[in-house]
């Protein structure tokens, strides 16, 4: 069934994927130090499957879990896995704010994909929303007059795959449960990433346990985040709030491993700030009007 629709609700579970999303950037790229990025994946999905489990009890069993649309989930995990792996891959090759900058080439993608296949309207708002976004997102990116560096294509790559799965999970939300969503997404992805990851498996430090509990944990809980928060509002409504990450993880980079924080990553960020607040104020004012 359907959620009533709620700016204020979906603003606020989207303020926890935004804190969970920063924390996995990090302690991802700290445990990839020690750890190949299939075994991280593999180890994220069965530890957040055991972290999932209490939630599940709670809300009724096995019977919170029942979908008719296994098919959907299957196919949705599987372009969200090798998205996943790309943006992991990309977090060891290029500056935190670059990873996340150039995944918020996505929500240009979930806008036409959301119009096709979910039926929702683009309005002229929302495409001055994601046109301010993604000139935000150039000037911190800058790409060289060579092109996108190696780095910045598989960043790319993940972001394509990553509006096709969001697409498809607001298709889920109108049928399943946030809790069977996220479910089946670890099942799926354990069984997808098993063999990978025995294959380059080594035992980790009790640091990279420390790191790659913390990816689980913020994995797990992140996406739950969005598919509750995609039950209270359009696609194209709730993912310009996904903007303000590119800002948080620029300061979390240049706090933390000291990656430079310069005048276009400023400029880039208030553009990406004024798209999302533009967005925000337009989907309140239509709510308000209907």
């Amino acid at each position: 069934m359907q959620a009533p629709q709620s700016i204020a609700k979906a603003a606020t579970w989207m303020a926890g994927w935004l804190t969970l999303m920063l924390v996995i950037a990090v302690a991802g790229r700290e445990a990839m130090r020690e750890l190949a990025v299939f075994q991280v994946m593999e180890m994220r999905s069965i530890i957040g499957l055991l972290l999932l489990w209490p939630l599940v009890r709670m809300s009724g069993g096995w019977a919170a879990l029942k979908s008719q649309r296994l098919r959907e989930h299957g196919a949705r995990n599987v372009v969200h896995y090798a998205a996943q792996y790309a943006w992991f891959a990309a977090l060891t090759m290029i500056p935190l704010a670059q990873v996340v900058a150039i995944e918020f080439t996505m929500p240009i993608w979930i806008i036409l994909l959301a119009a096709a296949f979910l039926g929702e309207r683009i309005t002229p708002w929302k495409v001055l929303a994601v046109a301010l976004g993604l000139l935000g997102v150039g000037l911190i990116v800058r790409p060289s007059s060579a092109g996108l560096s190696p780095g910045q294509l598989v960043a790319l790559a993940a972001a394509v795959g990553f509006a096709v799965s969001v697409t498809m999970v607001k298709s889920l939300t109108r049928t399943d449960s946030a809790l069977a969503i996220i479910f089946w997404m670890l099942v799926v992805q354990s069984l997808l990433g098993l063999l990978p990851a025995l294959w380059v498996w080594r035992w980790p430090s009790p640091s990279a346990w420390g790191w790659v509990g913390l990816v689980a944990f913020c994995g797990t809980f992140s996406h739950y985040c969005m598919a509750r928060a995609m039950r209270h509002a359009e696609a194209t409504v709730v993912m310009p709030m996904d903007y303000l990450r590119v800002p948080l993880t620029a300061l979390a980079g240049w706090w933390i491993y000291a990656e430079r924080l310069d005048l276009f990553t400023v400029a880039g960020t208030a553009l990406i700030l004024g798209g999302n607040l533009l967005n925000l104020r337009r989907a309140r004012v239509a709510a308000a009007a209907a």
